[in-house]
């Protein structure tokens, strides 16, 4: 039996049959399947990826070595020898300020400057995809990457926590307790929280992209501004600009592991966060769309 017959019946080798799904998706699907294939297979990627899941595992590891029952350290991580779930919390709170970031401006910076800078942009913009669906796949490749990036650092705390102190009820900052599944579930609204402040970052970084055509200086360009804003949120005398910047909201998912959860800064964060994005995906497409694509 041919190949092409074994396609029609169905039974083709599994990477056949995953190649024939994608091209018979809608085009903006395969478009987006092929970015998402792209980042994720990508080596650079991957090592970067499991510098975030280590992040975690180390920090596990100095805990249970140290022997330290706790006591004078930040709250996540004073909690951790009395339920593993907490090195999920305290690995985010570790990777908030450089490392997620830092990951997500690999690929924004990437997403349009490593394009022009491979030659590949204006062959993309041959085909028919347009300049504002390649920006609005970019941008959604962006967002699934925050989103996954974040949930391997919570998923690698809870799992090497677990397997170094245990689980069971949660007790929270003020005394009362919950059940372990309930954290759980509290821990996925604080790792999608956190993924949305990422993705607008990586709408700023989306349009210093389409500024460059050297992913390297676009991604040193947002990292740069992701730590300007955490330099101007600890500086008193800007108080009036701390609730303009994007990072100072980002720490507000401890409320969380408040009972009832307090909601009014998170709030506040997911609207700043909105945006940001809103603002710089829009400031993307107008540079874009009047850009002179020569490579």
């Amino acid at each position: 039996m041919s190949a092409a017959e074994r396609l029609q019946v169905g039974t083709a080798p599994p990477r056949a049959r995953r190649r024939t799904l994608v091209s018979s998706a809608p085009a903006p699907l395969r478009f987006l399947l092929s970015e998402l294939r792209l980042i994720f297979t990508r080596r650079r990627n991957v090592a970067g990826l499991g510098v975030l899941a280590a992040v975690p595992i180390l920090l596990a590891v100095a805990v249970k070595v140290s022997n330290d029952g706790g006591g004078g350290g930040p709250d996540f991580i004073d909690q951790i020898t009395n339920n593993g779930l907490f090195v999920a919390f305290a690995a985010l709170v570790i990777e908030l300020p450089l490392f997620l970031p830092l990951a997500v401006a690999t690929i924004a910076g990437d997403a349009v400057a490593g394009e022009a800078n491979q030659g590949t942009l204006r062959y993309l913009l041959t085909v028919p995809a347009g300049r504002t669906r390649l920006l609005l796949v970019k941008y959604a490749s962006i967002v699934i990457f925050s989103v996954a990036a974040t949930a391997l650092v919570a998923v690698v705390g809870v799992l090497i926590g677990l397997i170094l102190f245990g689980g069971g009820p949660v007790t929270l900052f003020f005394g009362s307790q919950i059940s372990f599944g309930a954290a759980i579930g509290r821990l996925a609204l604080a790792v999608l929280y956190l993924a949305a402040g990422f993705s607008a970052l990586g709408a700023l970084g989306l349009f210093v992209s389409t500024l460059t055509e050297q992913p390297i200086g676009a991604t040193v360009a947002i990292v740069l501004v992701n730590v300007a804003m955490f330099v101007c949120d600890t500086i008193s005398q800007l108080d009036w600009l701390h609730p303009y910047l994007l990072t100072h909201w980002w720490t507000s998912f401890g409320d969380l592991l408040r009972d009832p959860i307090v909601t009014g800064d998170m709030t506040r964060g997911l609207i700043t966060a909105g945006v940001y994005a809103v603002v710089f995906w829009l400031a993307a497409w107008a540079r874009f769309g009047s850009k002179d694509v020569s490579s």
